[in-house]
């Protein structure tokens, strides 16, 4: 099986976050699939399948489970298929039905996401301690992704935010994940986030494209702008450009080719 390892939200090798790209020639059953995506060890692993003409299936699978949506893994897979294909533009249906719109804009890839919306909670004060964070500025929840949002006040707090994963993994049932976010020091974006999921996939995702579904509408609220630029501080950090149309999202990034070879089934 022709597969691909790709650093997505980023034009630097070993930056962003790696996405492994599987194009297999026969269908291949939930289980395989989740057998390779545990062994490859990524965040996210996508398998695509074209359906017909640009249009291809796309399925994507954290070391724990099957995820319905991802978008550093669709934007890995959009730079497989530009670059090894005469395509340009693409329509992903994932395994909920919902359709990916990709189109190439000069040097960057633009991805159309649906859009959700977010409603205050409450979370568990352990939670809060897990995460090392004594004062939030907002709390939220986005059912659809089942991931809870936290804005704390200052984006270097953010950065240097060290969780008890064994703590946080305790601290709550029934999420993907929990989402902190902070407004910029830096004029050069708009608003820092990282995005921690031990429930469904590793500690902390790298570059994460998905939250934007619902975290580009938080910000364009309150920021009172569609177009906005956003950094996750992550270690390996990532960077993207997104603009809020309606129930529409364009999330726009770059992304670097790093392995080529074949997976032995």
């Amino acid at each position: 099986m022709k597969t691909y390892f790709v650093d997505s939200f980023t034009n630097e090798k070993f930056k962003g976050n790696p996405a492994a790209v599987c194009l297999p020639d026969t269908e291949l059953d939930a289980e395989s699939m989740q057998n390779i995506a545990t062994e490859i060890g990524f965040s996210e692993t996508a398998f695509i399948k074209q359906i017909k003409n640009n249009t291809y299936s796309i399925r994507f699978f954290s070391p724990k489970t099957e995820i319905p949506l991802c978008g550093h893994a669709t934007l890995a897979s959009s730079k497989i298929l530009f670059s090894t294909t005469a395509l340009n533009s693409i329509k992903f249906i994932n395994c909920d039905n919902v359709e990916l719109n990709i189109e190439k804009e000069a040097n960057k890839i633009k991805m159309q996401f649906p859009v959700y919306d977010t409603e205050q909670t409450e979370v568990p004060q352990k939670l809060l301690d897990a995460l090392g964070i004594s004062e939030t500025v907002e709390k939220r929840y986005s059912p659809n992704n089942k991931i809870i949002l936290l804005e704390i006040e200052s984006a270097k707090e953010l950065a240097n935010l060290n969780p008890d994963f064994t703590a946080l993994i305790n601290s709550h049932t029934g999420i993907n994940g929990v989402l902190v976010t902070a407004v910029s020091d830096n004029e050069n974006f708009d608003f820092h986030y990282r995005y921690f999921w031990p429930w469904a996939g590793t500690n902390e995702d790298p570059v994460t494209g998905g939250i934007q579904t619902f975290l580009t509408k938080y910000w364009a609220i309150k920021l009172n702008k569609t177009k906005l630029n956003a950094y996750q501080s992550s270690q390996r950090t990532g960077t993207m450009s997104t603009e809020l149309l309606q129930d529409k999202v364009y999330i726009l990034g770059e992304a670097v080719i790093v392995l080529e070879g074949e997976f032995i089934l």
